[in-house]
C-alpha cells in the first residue's frame, strides 16, 4: 500500500498516479489488461507510462438455470477463454455440462460483442508476459478475483494487480492470489470507490474507443 492524497481527481489522475508507483518494479514487456468500462482510463495513463501494450479483460457471468442472477462462474476472455466455475455451486443449481456449454458459447457471443463496439481485435497474448490487471478501485472485488483466477490459468510470467483504492479486508485477501499488489489508499470507513474521486462520472463506449485506439497508435 502506497500512502496518497484523496480524492483523486478522475480516473486519468489515479492513473498516472498508479503509473508512477508501477513504473519502479521495472515489470520487462508489460501487458496492461483493464476492466472495462471504468479500469480503461486509469489502464491508459499506466501504458502511457509504461510504453505497455493495453487491453481489456472482459469477464462474464455464468448465472444458474432459471436465475441468471446467480452467479455459479464466469467466462473471462483472452486468446485461450478462461472459465471459473463454481463447481459445488452448479450442482446445486442443477447446470449440466450441456447447460453450462451453452451459457459459455452465450457469454462468449457477447464478449466478442463488446470486443467489436469498442473496435478492438485479437485479445493480446498473455502467455509469459508480466500482466497488470487495472480497476478504477475495488468494493465487494468479485469481479477482481474472477479475473484473477482466470489469470493464473494463463501461463503469464507475473500477475499485478493496480488499483487506486480498495477496503482493506478485500486487499488482504487479494494478495493471496497474485504475484504483487499496488494499492495507492486503503481508506477506513471505505463506503464507495466513487466516494475517494471528485469526477467519478460513467465512463461511455466512446471513451473506451478512443483511448484503446489512442494506446494502439501511440498518439498520447
Amino acid at each position: 500500500m502506497i500512502d496518497t492524497e484523496l480524492p483523486f481527481a478522475n480516473r486519468r489522475d489515479a492513473g498516472r498516479r498508479l503509473a508512477a508507483a508501477l513504473a519502479p518494479l521495472g515489470l520487462a514487456d508489460p501487458v496492461i489488461l483493464a476492466l472495462p468500462r471504468g479500469g480503461v482510463p486509469v489502464a491508459y495513463e499506466i501504458a502511457r507510462r509504461l510504453h505497455a501494450s493495453l487491453d481489456i479483460l472482459i469477464a462474464r457471468k455464468i448465472g444458474a438455470p432459471g436465475h441468471e442472477e446467480y452467479g455459479i462462474g464466469a467466462i473471462v476472455d483472452g486468446t485461450a477463454p478462461q472459465l471459473v466455475l463454481d463447481e459445488q455451486a452448479a450442482r446445486a443449481s442443477g447446470a449440466d455440462t450441456a447447460y453450462i456449454e451453452r451459457e459459455v458459447a452465450r457469454q462468449l457471443a457477447e464478449i466478442e460483442r463488446r470486443r467489436s463496439a469498442y473496435q478492438i481485435g485479437e485479445p493480446v497474448a498473455l502467455a509469459g508476459r508480466n500482466l497488470i490487471l487495472v480497476d478504477d478501485g475495488i468494493a465487494t472485488g468479485g469481479t477482481v478475483r474472477v479475473a484473477l483466477k482466470a489469470l493464473a490459468s494463463a501461463g503469464a510470467r507475473s500477475v499485478t494487480l493496480a488499483v487506486p483504492v480498495a477496503p482493506a479486508s478485500v486487499f488482504s485477501e487479494l494478495r493471496k492470489m497474485c504475484d504483487r499488489i499496488v494499492v495507492l489508499a486503503v481508506p477506513e470507513p471505505f463506503f464507495a470507490v466513487g466516494a475517494h474521486y471528485r469526477d467519478f462520472s460513467q465512463t461511455g463506449d466512446a471513451e473506451v474507443r478512443a483511448l484503446l485506439e489512442s494506446a494502439r497508435s501511440g498518439v498520447p
